[in-house]
């Protein structure tokens, strides 16, 4: 799924970044999928609200995640988890009620499950 005000040269760079056919961090997911369910242009929102992440997609996806309790001042527990979309640090979460994602047959819920959080800067330098 790309954002809908994505123009076409947006659209066909973020395609190549998530295919892996830019490289970086997605490259190394290739291996692993079978069938490229091809573009979707739809809105998609994203929200941070103090601690909390979220995103949305109309019909097809509502994730949001908190971070797991912790006595850390931060109100976050970062690990070192070497996670190919953000090697050096995540934040370890939980997924929130209602998280759901439906679309090409699937239906995947995630509440009170895995979640994690983490600025990302990619490259494929």
């Amino acid at each position: 799924y790309i954002d809908q005000r994505a123009d076409d040269a947006q659209t066909e760079a973020l395609a190549a970044i998530f295919t892996g056919a830019a490289g970086g961090p997605m490259a190394a997911f290739t291996p692993l999928i079978s069938k490229n369910l091809g573009v979707r242009k739809v809105p998609i929102t994203f929200h941070i609200e103090g601690k909390t992440r979220s995103a949305e997609i109309p019909d097809i996806l509502h994730m949001s995640v908190d971070p797991l309790p912790t006595m850390h001042p931060s109100g976050e527990m970062w690990a070192n988890i070497g996670h190919p979309v953000s090697p050096d640090r995540m934040v370890m979460a939980v997924g929130a009620a209602g998280n759901v994602f439906t679309d090409h047959g699937m239906r995947w819920d995630n509440s009170g499950k895995n979640g994690l959080y983490a600025p990302i800067s990619w490259s494929n330098a």
